[in-house]
């Protein structure tokens, strides 16, 4: 005979007090598990978003980013000639030669430096990326001292701002448009012409070379031609997947550390169930023993306290992910390991999060409840009445 699923319930209820203790701590942890997994979530996605499926990025062969290639002229000229590229309005080929380099500026409030990404466009630049939006200004004039920056530079940065100077790598550059690229790796970047930048920075090559192909089946050829070439020793990506090398060194560092700290502090979580678990059970050995002598069986018993060390873990889990998902409106900025820029992005929770957490705080309330439900289970009922 069963015991009825809402006795487990009352009995959780009638001990509000230790019920409260235990869902506040199993919440703890999933609220950290599942934020830490999010800032991973959002770090990736801002990182493959960046790219787009339809883009060739092209960099010298070995290279880890952008800003450890590098691309002669001669070599660029060759990828421009490549008949896979596609054509834009007007006729333009739609390719572009690009320079990135990091340089160090001071952050809003307190004047922390931070290495920011600097991009050189050139020719299609900006057709080749659709997502970037001028939202004040105007784009750079080619061959001028103009610079346009991303929102997340204009809002993080001091002395950003439209028609102000930034003074960077001995010059003076006039900001004249602002531009966001919405939840990309762009928004975090500042533009302006390429061959002024090479000029100012003394570089005698190019880091990359980005261009759109005619069709997107064409790519196996067109990379097998590039990285078959010995006159190159250059190497293809898709766009969208460079980006997302970019992000896993750090999305499997927050991964592990994710992973470690919930270990930890699940330990604890799980401790506090067991306390309040056996507690119950030393509170109602003679309400144990005159459920047996009723005729309930072992197993009923065993059922009975795991579906309430079960709920345990389950209110925790869905208090602990709920906590967690307001911070989708925190945006954070940190290093990216592989380029060693500023990249500001926001934490994402996926599905993929909500059932990891939701499963974890379930095995909380399962570890922290099985041996007290043995314990009640195997109680004797002789034993169990003569404690009342």
């Amino acid at each position: 005979m069963a015991i009825p699923i809402f006795y487990s319930y009352r009995n959780l209820w009638t001990r509000r007090l230790t019920t409260v203790l235990t869902v506040s701590g199993m919440a703890l942890v999933v609220f950290v598990f599942a934020t830490i997994l999010m800032l991973a979530a959002g770090l990736e996605k801002t990182l493959v978003s960046t790219g787009s499926e339809e883009n060739v990025l092209v960099i010298r062969k070995g290279s880890t980013s952008e800003v450890m290639s590098g691309i002669e002229r001669d070599k660029a000229a060759i990828l421009e000639a490549l008949p896979q590229i596609a054509v834009g309005p007007g006729g333009q080929r739609l390719v572009a030669r690009e320079l990135v380099v990091l340089i160090t500026l001071p952050k809003r409030g307190g004047d922390k430096p931070a290495n920011v990404t600097v991009r050189g466009i050139g020719g299609a630049s900006l057709l080749l990326r659709p997502q970037v939006r001028i939202t004040q200004g105007r784009a750079p004039r080619p061959g001028s001292t103009e610079i346009m920056v991303g929102a997340s530079i204009a809002k993080r940065f001091s002395g950003i701002g439209l028609d102000s100077n930034l003074r960077f790598a001995l010059r003076d550059w006039r900001i004249v448009g602002v531009f966001d690229a919405g939840n990309t790796g762009f928004s975090s970047e500042i533009w302006g012409d390429a061959e002024q930048f090479l000029q100012t920075f003394r570089r005698p090559v190019f880091s990359s070379v980005l261009f759109r192909l005619r069709s997107s089946s064409e790519f196996p050829q067109v990379r097998s031609a590039i990285g078959g070439d010995p006159r190159l020793a250059l190497e293809a990506k898709r766009e969208n997947r460079f980006y997302e090398e970019q992000s896993e060194m750090m999305t499997l560092f927050l991964r592990i550390l994710g992973y470690a700290l919930t270990t930890i502090f699940s330990i604890g979580a799980v401790i506090g169930a067991m306390i309040t678990m056996y507690s119950a059970v030393a509170s109602r050995t003679s309400e144990i023993g005159t459920l047996r002598a009723l005729g309930f069986q072992r197993r009923g018993i065993l059922a009975a306290f795991l579906a309430e060390s079960l709920f345990l873990g389950l209110i925790g889990g869905l208090v602990g992910l709920g906590l967690s998902s307001f911070m989708q409106l925190v945006t954070i900025s940190t290093m990216n390991f592989q380029s060693f820029a500023e990249l500001a992005f926001s934490f994402t929770l996926t599905p993929e999060i909500v059932l990891e957490a939701v499963g974890f705080s379930v095995l909380m309330g399962l570890v922290g409840g099985l041996a007290p439900a043995v314990r009640a289970s195997r109680m004797r009922i002789t034993d169990a009445l003569r404690a009342a």
